[in-house]
């Protein structure tokens, strides 16, 4: 775990989760002696552009992300490949009972039983949430609109 790595994203939890082992070299305040880093590190990952007082936690964020991913932690078959980031959109928006809510009631359309509809309203609601509150998401690396994956 480095502030200098390679950003983790999904899919770096995605290449990791296919890994048979990892190991995870975590640095107390000034991170790893260089020499171990050099000897023994084989990637570096950062979970974003802040210091922590150790590599703990990262490590942490990063096995749960991974682990996930792994072939029955999560339960059924696909558990995972509508939540955000595996589409390259955050996903839309979740509703449980009760119907109503302090006046506000879920969607009619996911009380519809309508599977078509109810598709299309997240496949929407997916891209409205992901333009609003992460539009960079939207981009490619130079900056270029991308179409949903």
């Amino acid at each position: 775990m480095s502030p200098q790595g390679r950003p983790f994203k999904q899919a770096v939890a995605r290449e990791l989760a296919l890994a048979s082992h990892l190991i995870f070299v975590c640095g107390h305040y000034e991170g790893v002696d260089e020499r171990v880093r050099l000897s023994l590190v084989s990637d570096e990952i950062s979970i974003g552009d802040y210091v922590l007082t150790n590599g703990a936690l990262p490590a942490a964020v990063v096995i749960d992300a991974v682990v996930r991913l792994l072939p029955g932690v999560l339960g059924g078959e696909g558990a995972t490949e509508e939540e955000s980031f595996s589409q390259g959109v955050l996903e839309y928006p979740q509703y449980t009972r009760p119907v109503v809510y302090r006046g506000m009631p879920v969607p009619e359309v996911l009380l519809s039983g309508n599977h078509a509809a109810v598709a299309a309203w997240r496949r929407e609601q997916s891209d409205l949430r992901t333009e609003t509150r992460r539009p960079d998401l939207l981009e490619d690396s130079e900056g270029n609109a991308r179409d949903r994956c």
